[in-house]
């Protein structure tokens, strides 16, 4: 990925892919939906090795801030995310990618990382009921 700056116009319009990693982190944002249903599965980060991983391989990983390294969804579990498509934001610091996945996406065994939804509860309190994914 080249590091020849872009200017406003090249970075919105342009052909050139230049992600713009966070600067202290060195991180973008990448939300994976399902290619066919396009339900969100997962949010997460990749630093430049976790896309360029993502980008070689075809199977979406990200950077595990918790454990310090690559981590290739699916790399224990074998529910991988094969990526259909990445698409990229105006500014270029944020992708969501499309991906097929190969099982459940959430650890816990759910179809995705987000199967709570937060409702009003009593006394105004926020409480979290389980959705259908």
């Amino acid at each position: 990925m080249n590091e020849t700056p872009l200017s406003p116009e090249e970075r919105e319009q342009g052909t050139r892919f230049a992600p713009v990693f966070d600067p202290v982190t060195g991180l973008l944002t990448a939300v994976v939906v399902d290619a066919a249903s396009g339900a969100v599965l997962v949010v997460a980060h990749m630093n430049r090795d976790a896309l360029a991983a993502t980008l070689a391989s075809g199977n979406v990983t990200f950077w595990s801030r918790s454990r310090g390294r690559l981590w290739m969804k699916g790399e224990t579990s074998g529910n991988v995310l094969k990526v259909a498509e990445v698409l990229v934001d105006c500014d270029q610091d944020a992708l969501v990618i499309r991906a097929v996945p190969a099982g459940p996406t959430c650890h816990t065994g759910a179809t995705s990382c987000f199967y709570r939804r937060v409702e009003q509860g009593g006394e105004g309190q926020p409480v979290l009921v389980k959705v259908k994914t």
